[in-house]
């Protein structure tokens, strides 16, 4: 044991997931915050300003997130043009543009941080798409965002990803330095989509920002036996409903 913590020798499935396991926290997380935090790193090490690409913009809900941390963001919102929360995005002065699902009208190399919150599930051919975004990030660009593995059919998706999967696609388009982290878990999901009938899915929605019921059990259940962030990491993400990855070109 090591600071209260126990020795974990990961096998099995865990053992395909350990190098893409974070080792300083296992909290429950969202893309939005990931993304802040990448955003404001990247910021502090930078003189001149940063452009940032929403991949699957929607309203454009995210430029008022970063445009309150520094003066010096050029946000670029980018959606398909069927998309359901494009044709009732209300009139904005923003950079919104439109692609085909794949090919980002973008030069090579231009764009300091992508940023895709529940996306690729959404998404017809993902690996050619996870492949632009690569082409059109700069050297050390980074990609942050994230999408679905245990969560019921919605909005027309064609995926559920397991965290492994998803890091595979990743690493094969030349993606490195990937994390996932857990977000929402599984069944809390299940349940909100089950209470939708009811007219009653917000009573879920604090659990997309704070730690979801699973989520909570595993985590006490866990750091009572020991476990270090990583095993935690593993079992939490074996249940989750959504996860949040971070890549580097």
């Amino acid at each position: 044991m090591k600071n209260g913590l126990r020795h974990w020798t990961p096998k099995g499935d865990s053992k395909l997931m350990y190098e893409f396991l974070p080792d300083d926290t296992s909290r429950q997380t969202d893309a939005l915050k990931e993304a802040v935090r990448v955003f404001e790193r990247a910021a502090n090490g930078s003189g001149a300003g940063l452009t940032l690409l929403d991949l699957g913009c929607g309203h454009g809900s995210s430029y008022d997130v970063f445009a309150a941390r520094t003066r010096k963001v050029r946000w670029i919102g980018l959606d398909i043009i069927e998309s359901q929360e494009v044709t009732s995005r209300p009139l904005r002065p923003l950079p919104f543009c439109a692609y085909d699902g794949v090919r980002l009208p973008l030069p090579n190399n231009a764009i300091d941080i992508v940023y895709s919150r529940q996306v690729f599930e959404h998404v017809r051919y993902p690996g050619p798409l996870i492949a632009e975004v690569r082409r059109v990030l700069k050297p050390d660009g980074v990609f942050v965002g994230s999408t679905s593995h245990l969560e019921p059919f919605h909005s027309r998706s064609y995926w559920n990803y397991t965290p492994y999967g998803f890091c595979v696609l990743l690493r094969e388009t030349g993606f490195q330095s990937i994390r996932v982290r857990p977000g929402i878990d599984g069944l809390t999901l299940i349940g909100r989509r089950c209470f939708s009938y009811l007219k009653l899915a917000h009573l879920f929605e604090p659990f997309f920002t704070i730690e979801s019921p699973m989520n909570a059990l595993l985590e006490a259940a866990l750091r009572l036996l020991g476990q270090p962030a990583q095993r935690r990491n593993a079992l939490k993400l074996l249940f989750t409903g959504q996860f949040c990855f971070v890549a580097q070109k």
